[in-house]
């Protein structure tokens, strides 16, 4: 058993993957679509004789990558990274969702456990600090940059 890179046409690697799982190949274990990996799809199976079978008939799926990877290697599309990762006390950031939408704010602290930032709206005529997840603010101006 082993874990292949099938080179797919680009932005169909959710649509080749999702076609793989759905031949219920028994001897195809898993299939990974990781957003940052363009054109490629990593796919976990006993050989690479059953994948290139199951490859014939799924449009999109150009080849397989020669070789075996290793899990190391993909690890690191297993586990989410979080929302705040890349976000600094000081940032300028606009609210993208929840009731401030549209609001430019500063980053006054990050909670990287709980994956919420505390920031204060700038527009506002008394300095709110308002608590807000991470995936609810774009960094608009970095102090690290």
């Amino acid at each position: 058993m082993g874990i292949f890179a099938v080179k797919t046409t680009a932005s169909q690697e959710r649509t080749v993957a999702d076609m793989i799982i759905n031949r219920e190949e028994p001897e195809i274990h898993a299939a990974l679509a990781p957003d940052s990996l363009t054109s490629y799809v990593m796919v976990e199976a006993e050989g690479n004789a059953v994948l290139n079978r199951v490859l014939e008939d799924i449009p999109h799926a150009r080849s397989i990558v020669p070789g075996e990877s290793d899990i190391s290697e993909v690890e690191h599309f297993l586990s989410p990274k979080p929302d705040v990762e890349g976000i600094a006390e000081g940032d300028i950031v606009e609210l993208i969702a929840g009731p401030f939408k549209g609001e430019k704010a500063q980053v006054q602290r990050i909670d990287e456990g709980k994956d919420q930032v505390t920031v204060e709206l700038y527009e506002a005529t008394v300095p709110i600090p308002v608590t807000v997840r991470g995936d609810q603010i774009r960094v608009l101006d970095s102090d690290e940059r």
